[in-house]
């Protein structure tokens, strides 16, 4: 099983030897590469729908894993009992709708040790939610695949202290290990903001608000990191 370099950067986060969960497994690929390679022991491929839950299936039978890799259909976490998994993997979703899943099964997360995330998109949001629930980042990295930068984040239990809200947005660790593509990674977040900003501009009410100043301050900070 050969991965894009975002979901190989998601495996590499894989603990050695975990018992690990792909929440939106689409075809079980990430799961078979762990097994494969003997990153995991036993994996749970979940996925919400029929659909890529029949693909996860023929994956991971022709590849002969039927064992070790149980594809199950439901929504999120609910397709886990408490502490069946440590590690727990979801990839592809938005930051909002990845907090949302973790939070809606206390007892299966409060199992796990280790947390691996791909959002696409809202990763601030993400981060914030994760410390505020007694997570941690503690590594992060940059993957370009396509023609896109994915921030893929893992998380340890434990309570930390949080990150200024311009580190939730850039990443923590992120900006410690400044990689290659951290520039790149600062330019797009700028960019966003500016088009937020310019769209208010038109309205004179919208430049009163709290959220346009907030675009502004966002983008001098921003300007700033990109200098170093």
């Amino acid at each position: 099983m050969r991965l894009d370099s975002r979901l190989q950067t998601v495996a590499d986060f894989v603990p050695l030897g975990s018992r690990v969960a792909d929440i939106g497994t689409d075809h079980a690929y990430l799961p078979v590469y762990l097994v494969e390679n003997g990153k995991a022991v036993f994996a749970v491929a979940g996925d919400k729908n029929a659909g890529p839950c029949d693909a996860a299936i023929r994956t991971v039978q022709e590849h002969g894993l039927g064992e070790q890799i149980s594809v199950r259909q439901g929504d999120g976490l609910e397709v886990l009992g408490p502490g069946e998994v440590d590690t727990i993997c979801i990839a592809g979703m938005g930051g909002t709708l990845m907090a949302e899943i973790l939070g809606a099964c206390p007892d299966v997360l409060k199992a796990a040790d280790s947390l691996v995330l791909q959002p696409m998109n809202d990763a601030a949001g993400l981060r914030k939610w994760l410390y505020q629930h007694y997570w941690h980042i503690e590594d992060e990295e940059l993957a370009l695949a396509d023609g896109r930068i994915y921030e893929i984040i893992l998380a340890r239990r434990g309570r930390r202290k949080r990150p200024s809200p311009l580190m939730l947005d850039i990443g923590p660790v992120l900006w410690e290990k400044k990689g290659e593509l951290l520039q790149h990674h600062i330019e797009a977040l700028l960019f966003q903001n500016r088009r937020i900003a310019a769209g208010m501009e038109k309205s004179e009410r919208a430049k009163r608000t709290r959220k346009y100043k907030e675009a502004l301050e966002n983008i001098r900070a921003l300007e700033e990191r990109l200098k170093w």
